[in-house]
Order: C-alpha cells, then structure tokens, then sequence
C-alpha cells in the first residue's frame, strides 16, 4: 500500500517475522503505481497491518492540513543560539522561533513569552531544546500547533515531565502513562538488584551474553560492579535495563570480551 501527502510519499513496507514499517520518500514524480522500493529512504516507525496504515496516512493528512492553516514563516536566520549558529528559522508568531542549526535546534522565546511559561516548566533565558522541551512551548502556546503536534506534546510532557504535568494539571499518572515515572518506580524496586549496565556476546562462553552488572544500575566512581552469564536467549534489556537473577546468572570471573575488562581478567 502507497500513499502521497503534500510531497512526501508513503509505503507499507514488509520486514520480518510478519510485520511492516512505514517508508517515506520525497517527491516523487512517476506516478503512484510505478513508485519501487528504492524510492523510498526514511523509517518513520513500525505498522501493524492495513488498517495501521490507513490511520497513520489520515492523521499526517489532518496534520497537513492545519499546518497550512497557521501561517508559519521559514526564514534565513543567522542568530546564535545556545545550539550553535541558526541554519534556518521558522517563525510560529512573534517571539516564538523555530532555530535549526548543524547539531541540534530548538524555540527561543521572547521574555515576554517566556514569562507566560509555567513556572514549573520555564527554561531561564527562554531556549527550549528540540528533543523534549519544544512540547513545553506547544503546551503553552497550543494555538500554535497543529493537532497532532498536540497530541504529542502532551505525552512528551508526561513521559519527560511527569511531576509538573501532575502538579500543573491535578492528575495523578497511573503505571505506563509516564516513562519517566514508570522508570522511577522500577529504579525504586530494584534498588538493592543487580541491573546490566552494560552487555556484550560472549567470545569465551558460546550461547551466552557477558554482563556488567551494578547495585541499582547506579553507575559513578566506586560503585561496584560484577560480571555475570546471562543465556543468549534470555537477554532482552527491556525498557529501563535487565535485572539480574543470582540464583540463574552465575557470577562470572573468566577471561572478558570487553576491552576495558581484559586487562582485569587477564593472568
């Protein structure tokens, strides 16, 4: 299945074990039925089926749509930001900016925009960085912001920001509708486990997954770590790291596939 939004094209793209990942390309000129493969260059993410597709292709049209309604201005910008020289801006309204620059981006807000921020959520001096902070400025600004934009603003704002969305909108985030918080509550559990820190497959012990494993996953100057054998079909780090068992992952103290621990182990 293909489908066109403005100049970006979409494909319903086979992987394995069954299942697909939505491929976009970029203007492309032949018509739709002779687009191939090797048109299409970027991963936008993981579909289950059809009807996955179809919703994806509906919500980036809706998007598409309320952008062109906003009248956003891109402009050559060579301001400096905390992120390095400004490669291009766009303009949201006045004294909110869009920067681009050759490693990262972000808002910079006026002082009279900033100071409409929540205290909870304001950056001194007004930059919002493009990774997390920019959902700060949509939750602020929304009529700035498309829909969907919104939307994903909003769960940024949860995973990233959990106590001041709680604070800020009286609700209380219940297990998986904050990574952060979820992430809190298992360093919290796990607090006196053994967590991986770092993992590599093992040169020495075929089948198995040579562990560095720390008390809480802590990591720092002093704190003490172990290696341990975890069976290659076993390891899955999970979201926030891999508990360690002591009664099925034996402690281990053989020669080590990691450079830094060679010198450790070796006669």
């Amino acid at each position: 299945m293909v489908a066109l939004v403005g100049d970006t094209a979409f494909a319903m793209v086979p992987c394995r074990d069954l299942r697909y990942f939505l491929a976009t390309g970029w203007r492309l000129r032949r018509p739709m039925e002779a687009w191939r493969r090797d048109d299409f260059y970027g991963n936008s993410g993981d579909i289950a089926d059809e009807d996955a597709f179809r919703a994806r292709i509906a919500e980036k049209a809706e998007n598409q749509r309320e952008l062109r309604g906003l009248g956003r201005q891109d402009v050559r910008s060579t301001a400096n930001t905390p992120w390095g020289p400004s490669q291009g801006a766009t303009i949201y309204a006045e004294g909110v900016v869009a920067h681009s620059t050759a490693g990262h981006g972000g808002f910079l807000l006026s002082g009279e925009r900033n100071r409409k921020v929540h205290p909870l959520l304001r950056v001194r001096g007004g930059a919002y960085e493009e990774d997390a902070d920019w959902a700060i400025v949509a939750f602020t600004f929304p009529h700035l912001f498309t829909s969907f934009e919104r939307r994903c603003a909003e769960r940024t704002i949860k995973d990233s920001y959990p106590d001041a969305w709680e604070a800020i909108t009286g609700t209380v985030l219940e297990p998986g509708e904050s990574r952060k918080k979820d992430e809190r509550a298992f360093l919290e559990k796990h607090a006196a486990d053994w967590i991986v820190v770092s993992a590599i497959t093992s040169e020495h012990e075929k089948g198995f997954v040579e562990c560095v494993a720390t008390p809480g996953g802590r990591r720092g100057e002093g704190t003490e770590e172990r290696r341990f054998l975890v069976p290659a079909g076993e390891y899955n780090i999970g979201r926030f790291g891999f508990v360690i068992d002591p009664e099925r992952h034996r402690v281990y103290g053989g020669p080590s596939s990691f450079i830094g621990w060679q010198r450790r182990t070796s006669p």
